[in-house]
């Protein structure tokens, strides 16, 4: 069943050796390896995230993937440290302080990663 299965995220990259080196170098993740077609992998809790050479121009400007962390001030303080630079938004439904926007359940901050993929940091509100 779909509900069992472990899920590999794929996001286009202009450049997969460029993303691998932000993926393994600022976000820390562990590569897994590389597919026949250029396609490089990182391990991401269960899952994992591939990074597939597309043409530029291919990467989504709406959040493209999420990580759930359980301390959402540490994880951007730890980023930043690594060189990740996160968005900051004033807008009708969505603004940010310190990084951070408050959703309801969730809070959250966004950054873009070396092709232009837009990522997000995730914490809930319990």
């Amino acid at each position: 069943m779909l509900t069992e299965s472990t899920i590999t995220t794929m996001l286009p990259v202009a450049d997969a050796e460029r993303a691998a080196r932000f993926y393994a170098d600022a976000l820390g993740l562990r590569r897994m390896g590389a597919g026949d077609d250029g396609t490089v992998y990182f391990e991401a809790g269960a899952g994992s995230i591939g990074l597939r050479p597309m043409p530029a121009g291919a990467q989504s400007e709406n959040t493209a993937l999420s990580f759930e962390v359980g301390d959402l001030e540490g994880e951007i303080s730890a980023l930043e440290q690594r060189g990740v630079h996160f968005q900051d938004f004033e807008m009708e439904g969505l603004k940010t302080v310190n990084h951070i926007a408050e959703l309801g359940k969730e809070r959250a901050a966004w950054f873009a990663d070396s092709e232009g993929n837009v990522l997000c940091l995730h914490q809930l509100i319990t």
